[in-house]
């Protein structure tokens, strides 16, 4: 979210129009809230702890019952469930935690698995809770997105079972193993499971969210061509990124046969791209060039820099023979260059008064065996179907590929639905949570650019775990919530449990 993004998110995110006047929040549930902090604040930090050392990132072939990395979260997850006094079902990628008996419900929609780290960007293990680091961070994957998360639901429920609170719907949180990767197996347990009819999802940002992008793809392969000319510079190599929803941090492209001339230009040509850090290495008449950005989730590009399209940047201008490499660098400089909203991609980019712009980012370039295969993250907002969506890049690559005498293979697009939530019954309360903890005067709700499960569930809004305006870090290679943070969601979780449960009539 945010994070998926979220998730995830757009960062800041967009305002609705349309101004919501809120209630106050009851004196129960602001009791309760404090109480939860100040009696397991410290525990939650622990149990997260435990969660964070799993390795929950899916692995092709395997299952959540046949993974141990999952076969573990889940027994740490059951343990916890036990302790804190809260039911727990494993239906295999579902499991189920809840409090409470009534037929009437309330969903609690998060997610066990995270996205994969590069260890070699991280100053320590990333599935080892870090805490010293940096003092007020808590650091690791799915402390954000969405770990994190799932420990506060738990200890917000615990909270209001120790007080006795009657629950006049049950809670009950969803903990789906493969959000970041696979929504058909969730498609198919809704097809025989009644979700709540109301529901929240904890895996984007605050205040409320009320419009999700529809999470797109456009992926190709740039075929196989000649190899580099005998004497002259060639570009060999240019890849770069790890999976399709980050921003890549690190891209690389190797040229052979360059001299010291154009070595010279790339490098001053370096010190006019702020953001990245460049490495030239040279052997002989060999040099690899090295970016590094920052990672990002790919529904906010606008908060990291992107290895791959500076580095295709810094080396536009120059004729390099049409290697793979070559082709491959060519496109991302021609059609996206620095942009971020398919400023270059032909004609699909468009923007929604409510959601913002659509924002297209190259995420992974890889070498495989047939040439080199481009992935491209877009976040669709409302204004434009699928199907012109499609004509529109048909119409981009064609040209493309005619201007470069070029015939790409495998293109694939897919078009995620962008989906407003803006009728769900407990908004308003959700808002008046938020603005009595954050202290902020008459919230409104936003829109982002992520994709959460919300859209599979009735009435769902997406609620936390992010704040307006700061920076998402789930899905990058530095994420973390701060112990502050971690807190005000755990107060704001446990708030908006008791009046949507415990206060409903």
């Amino acid at each position: 979210m945010l994070t998926a993004f979220f998730s995830i998110c757009i960062s800041p995110a967009t305002k609705a129009t349309i101004e919501h006047n809120h209630a106050p929040i009851s004196t129960l549930a602001i009791e309760t809230a404090e109480l939860a902090v100040s009696q397991y604040g410290n525990e939650t930090v622990k149990s997260l702890a435990s969660l964070v050392r799993y390795k929950t990132v899916a692995v092709d072939g395997m299952t959540p019952d046949t993974n141990p990395e999952f076969i573990g979260l889940k027994r740490e997850l059951k343990a916890l469930s036990e302790t804190l006094g809260l039911d727990y079902a494993d239906h295999g990628y579902v499991v189920l935690i809840g409090l409470g008996e009534s037929k009437d419900k309330l969903g609690v929609i998060t997610h066990g698995d995270v996205q994969p780290a590069d260890v070699t960007l991280w100053q320590t293990d990333p599935f080892e809770l870090n805490k010293i680091s940096m003092p007020g961070l808590l650091i690791g994957r799915g402390t954000e997105d969405d770990k994190g998360p799932i420990v506060t639901a738990m200890y917000a429920m615990k909270t209001i079972n120790d007080r006795g609170l009657k629950l006049n719907r049950r809670i009950e949180l969803m903990v789906y193993m493969a959000e970041e990767s696979d929504w058909d197996p969730l498609k198919a347990f809704l097809d025989t499971f009644t979700p709540a009819e109301i529901n929240i999802t904890i895996d984007a940002e605050y205040p409320v969210v009320t419009a999700e992008k529809g999470w797109s793809q456009i992926k190709f392969i740039i075929p196989n061509v000649a190899d580099a000319l005998v004497g002259s510079a060639s570009l060999v190599e240019f890849t770069g990124g790890v999976f399709a929803s980050q921003i890549p941090q690190q891209a690389r492209a190797e040229i052979v046969n360059i001299d010291a001339k154009v070595v010279t230009l790339l490098k001053h040509r370096a010190e006019k791209h702020p953001g990245v850090q460049y490495q030239f290495i040279q052997q002989g008449n060999s040099l690899t060039v090295l970016a590094d950005g920052k990672s990002t989730h790919s529904s906010t590009p606008e908060d990291g820099v992107n290895a791959v399209t500076h580095l295709a940047m810094l080396l536009a201008g120059y004729h390099w023979p049409a290697t793979t490499a070559a082709l491959t660098q060519r496109f991302v400089a021609q059609m996206i260059g620095l942009g971020l909203y398919a400023e270059q991609f032909g004609e699909i980019g468009y923007s929604d008064p409510f959601m913002g712009q659509m924002s297209l980012a190259p995420t992974v370039i890889k070498a495989v065996e047939q040439g080199t295969e481009v992935t491209i993250n877009l976040r669709r907002p409302l204004g434009k179907t699928a199907q012109t969506l499609d004509e529109q890049t048909f119409k981009a690559l064609s040209n493309w590929q005619q201007a470069n005498d070029i015939e790409l293979i495998d293109v694939d697009t897919y078009w995620g639905e962008p989906k407003l939530m803006d009728k769900a019954p407990h908004l308003n309360t959700l808002l008046s949570v938020f603005g009595h903890f954050a202290g902020v005067e008459n919230p409104q709700p936003v829109a982002i650019g992520g994709s959460t499960n919300s859209k599979l569930f009735p009435n769902a809004l997406s609620f936390g775990p992010a704040m307006p305006g700061v920076e998402y870090t789930g899905h990058s290679e530095h994420e973390f919530i701060t112990h502050e943070q971690f807190m005000l969601n755990l107060k704001m979780y446990t708030a908006a449990f008791v009046e949507l449960a415990v206060q409903a009539k």
